[in-house]
């Protein structure tokens, strides 16, 4: 019978690699601030002895799990997808784990999926956009946990943000399709009751329109949910309305794709009779055909900053301030003058 193989200690690790045990730890927790020569003796050390953290213990001591949650709309299309990697990859750079939840745009299953991540230890929580119940934030602050905001931005707002402005963003977006002569609009949207990035997309077209001497109250508009069937749907219905729109706002590039798809079933050359805009850049925007004009998004910056903004919280102390990122139209194929 043979006998059991010790389970390898801090110690261990620390005698393998040659430094001490409070660099392992540091190389385990807070990569970042070891040098790359050392933590990858560490992390080759940790590799040979079969080494694995006691995160329990860790746990108990710290009173930190070194996770934060990060709760999404949705996982359905890409959307989110491009920002949350980048706040993963930066979270990983600090230490920290990242554990995500989707809500399917549904605010109880929100706080469901807030309140579960709390139980089970989140030390802070990224969410996107700010309208919420308060009761929520209340809950929130009394748990001590922190939140950072995502994929909007208001500088009015009592919580911070790592975003863009919406409403600006298809203001300036609305107004370069106006200058092009386009009088007749229309916009497909998600709900706008729940959602403060669909609002203010809505209210950035409204003041566009309005700036420019445009009644906003002829803006076509239908709300929807976000995917391609919805969106062709959409489009098929808004083509019906009098007077009928020469350009078509979309509120993300999966519902304009989908107009994309229905207005080459219908016969109609995408921009000559109509042109498409969509919201956010992601690549579907640019294999779309033709290419889609869009608003890009900087979700990669985005992520990463709002990923270093919660690291340098938890591990530093260093307070959440609000961050101001530019989205800007990207002018491609499927928008022309009339």
């Amino acid at each position: 019978m043979t006998s059991q193989r010790p389970i390898p200690t801090i110690q261990d690790v620390a005698a393998r690699a040659g430094v001490s045990t409070a660099t392992v730890s540091r190389a385990i927790n807070f990569p970042d601030q070891v040098a790359p020569k050392t933590r990858d003796k560490v992390n080759a050390a940790i590799a040979e002895l079969g080494y694995s953290p006691n995160f329990g213990a860790r746990v108990m001591a710290a009173r930190r799990t070194n996770t934060i949650g990060a709760i999404i709309p949705t996982m359905e299309n890409a959307i989110f997808a491009r920002g949350l990697q980048a706040f993963q990859e930066e979270l990983r750079q600090h230490g920290f784990t990242m554990l995500v939840a989707s809500t399917a745009y549904q605010p109880t299953t929100e706080e469901e999926q807030i309140r579960s991540l709390v139980a089970r230890g989140a030390d802070a929580l990224l969410l996107i956009g700010y309208h919420r119940d308060p009761a929520i934030y209340e809950f929130l602050d009394a748990q001590g946990v922190p939140v950072l905001l995502t994929w909007a931005f208001d500088a009015k707002a009592d919580r911070p943000s790592v975003g863009f402005d919406n409403h600006a963003a298809m203001q300036e977006m609305a107004a370069k399709v106006i200058d092009m002569g386009h009088r007749q609009l229309a916009f497909i949207s998600a709900g706008t009751a729940m959602n403060d990035r669909a609002a203010s997309r809505h209210e950035g077209i409204k003041h566009a329109m309005e700036a420019a001497g445009l009644n906003s109250q002829d803006l076509h508009f239908i709300e929807t949910t976000y995917g391609i069937e919805e969106g062709a749907e959409s489009f098929e219905r808004i083509m019906q309305m009098k007077p009928r729109p020469t350009a078509v706002f979309c509120g993300n590039d999966v519902l304009a794709v989908g107009a994309l798809r229905r207005a080459r079933e219908l016969g109609l050359s995408v921009p000559k009779d109509v042109s498409v805009i969509g919201f956010d850049d992601i690549e579907l925007a640019q294999v779309a055909y033709p290419a889609l004009t869009t608003v890009h998004v900087p979700h990669r910056e985005m992520g990463r900053r709002a990923g270093r903004a919660l690291a340098r919280l938890l591990r530093d102390g260093e307070p959440l301030k609000p961050i101001e990122l530019q989205a800007c139209p990207v002018l491609r194929d499927t928008l022309e003058p009339v």
